[in-house]
């Protein structure tokens, strides 16, 4: 059987034009000979849809696209992702299901039955987990099907036991299979497409079945989905797999399986991809098409730079340098020759006579009180007006700079640097920055080697570093690592080789700040664990380790 799995960029309720790339996928997999055509989870109304599921109206305009190309597509089977409600009083609303229909007629419908709960998911909120586990007769075949999560319980290959049930182990018990589908809506973190294929390739040898694995692509608020959909043989070999983070068609013959060698990605292409598209879809599908960057002459403003320009064109993206008196002429020189190096627009919009107006009309107040980091922070939040003034005058989304070390410790100002509509790099570390920005320049100087070179500084008080507060970087996100994403306790980090004094004081400042994260600018995220809705802490806490 020729399936043609289908990757997706959906946009989260525009059913309308969800519908006609649905519709013109479907036409370009049937020209080319596919005789079942297969979508990623939730293909009608993109993936998360959050309490949009609570919306009577939302609900009703999915019905009425599914009947619509239930209706349109006729020459094949199409199996897609919709929401389905329940007829039972007891239980949600809702199902998360993968659909069947051939000639106008629904032909079998799964429901999904792992429903998670956890980091960025909260499917038990809106959907009724699935009962059943059936599998499907089609062409003579009998066919597996699962959504997404549904993959992830075997008790073989995952020792973490989330659920009760192992739906694939189900299926193999109804009968034997001649391979399994499985439709996602799958975020990317960085490791993630080796860890799927690697996990369910043990499936595939385990039950001696090939897998089909249709993934969504495309960005969604913070979460990026990099399609990479593939098919593997029983033996869990790679037999084909798409282009991640881009829409796109594979077509499978499973009757004809051979194992293929693919160049891996490199994890520095894989994340710089992500980020670029996670910042084209989010401008976008807010309705715009340009951005704005404030260039401080640093690395971190630099690649964000440089992602804006990949994922929008540089005809599109608007630099600012804002020096300060303590800015150094070489800060502004970097600024401008990596707006000369993208083919940027960059204007200069100096500070200084903001920052003593406001030093002038406190002065009352402030007394003869030695300056502090309250001056620092008054030249942060100078810059932050004028950003979002010039954005929302030319109707351009600002994009903040803020990597995640820096996030992570408090090492920036609220309604200052951290202004903004997208924070691009903020789950990137800053050693990971560092690599992104040697990675742009592999083939010719982009971001100016004075720029990653030269030591990190805020340049808000004369000669400052970042190291005048901060541990070194190098030693600094591995204990964030280990604390944030490992979550492993003080004396574990320390065990490591690292001061205790010093892991303290950075677990310290983790939890003081959380309020400031809490108030920052949505960020795209690429690690296992990212600030945002899917890491939930409070602010008041008393909490001592």
């Amino acid at each position: 059987m020729k399936i043609g799995l289908i990757q997706l960029n959906p946009v989260i309720g525009d059913f309308a034009s969800n519908g006609r790339v649905i519709k013109e996928w479907a036409a370009k997999a049937v020209a080319q000979g596919a005789e079942l055509l297969v979508f990623p989870e939730l293909a009608l109304c993109g993936y998360p849809p959050q309490d949009y599921l609570e919306h009577p109206e939302f609900i009703r305009q999915q019905n009425l696209l599914l009947q619509e190309l239930i209706d349109a597509i006729q020459d094949v089977p199409v199996l897609l992702g919709a929401f389905t409600e329940n007829p039972s009083r007891q239980g949600k609303r809702l199902f998360n299901a993968g659909i069947l229909f051939h000639r106008g007629e629904v032909l079998f419908t799964s429901h999904k039955k792992l429903l998670p709960t956890y980091d960025v998911f909260d499917e038990q909120r809106y959907f009724e987990p699935g009962r059943t586990s059936q599998f499907l007769q089609l062409g003579g075949k009998n066919i597996g099907i699962t959504i997404c999560e549904d993959l992830f319980n075997d008790p073989d290959i995952y020792p973490e036991q989330l659920y009760k049930t192992d739906p694939i182990g189900l299926l193999h018990d109804e009968d034997e299979l001649d391979f399994m589908i499985n439709i996602a809506a799958s975020p990317y973190t960085l490791g993630k497409d080796k860890t799927r294929i690697r996990d369910f390739g043990s499936i595939c040898r385990k039950y001696q079945t090939p897998l089909l694995y249709c993934n969504q692509v495309g960005a969604q608020d913070s979460l990026l989905f990099d399609g990479g959909s593939f098919v593997l043989d029983q033996t869990g070999a790679l037999c084909g797999q798409a282009a991640s983070f881009q829409e796109g068609l594979l077509l499978v013959d499973t009757d004809r399986l051979v194992k293929m060698d693919v160049a891996p990605t490199s994890d520095l292409q894989q994340v710089y991809d992500a980020l670029v598209m996670g910042t084209r879809d989010y401008v976008r599908k807010c309705g715009f098409s340009k951005a704005i960057v404030g260039l401080s002459g640093g690395i971190d403003s630099a690649l964000t730079c440089a992602i804006g320009c990949d994922a929008l064109g540089a005809e599109n993206i608007l630099g600012v340098t804002l020096p300060s008196p303590y800015s150094s002429q070489g800060s502004v020189a970097d600024s401008l020759a990596l707006a000369q190096n993208l083919g940027i627009t960059c204007h200069t919009l100096p500070i200084a006579d903001i920052f003593a107006a406001f030093k002038t009309g406190l002065a009352p107040f402030f007394g003869d009180r030695e300056d502090d980091v309250t001056e620092q922070n008054l030249q942060a939040r100078s810059r932050g007006v004028l950003l979002m003034a010039l954005a929302n005058k030319f109707g351009s989304l600002l994009l903040t700079t803020g990597n995640k070390s820096e996030l992570a410790v408090g090492y920036c100002t609220l309604y200052g640097d951290m202004s903004g509509a997208l924070a691009v790099i903020s789950d990137v570390p800053k050693m990971l920055v560092y690599e992104l920005a040697r990675y742009i320049n592999r083939a010719e100087e982009t971001i100016p080697l004075n720029t990653i070179d030269k030591p990190p500084s805020a340049e808000l008080a004369p000669a400052q570093t970042d190291q005048d507060d901060l541990p070194p970087y190098h030693i600094l996100d591995p204990i964030l690592a280990a604390y944030l994403e490992e979550h492993l306790p003080i004396s574990a980090i320390v065990e490591q080789g690292f001061a205790e004094a010093v892991v303290e004081d950075i677990v310290r400042r983790i939890k003081i700040n959380e309020y400031k994260r809490k108030q920052g600018a949505m960020g795209l995220k690429v690690t296992s664990k990212a600030f945002g809705f899917g890491r939930r802490y409070p602010n008041a806490q008393g909490f001592r380790e």
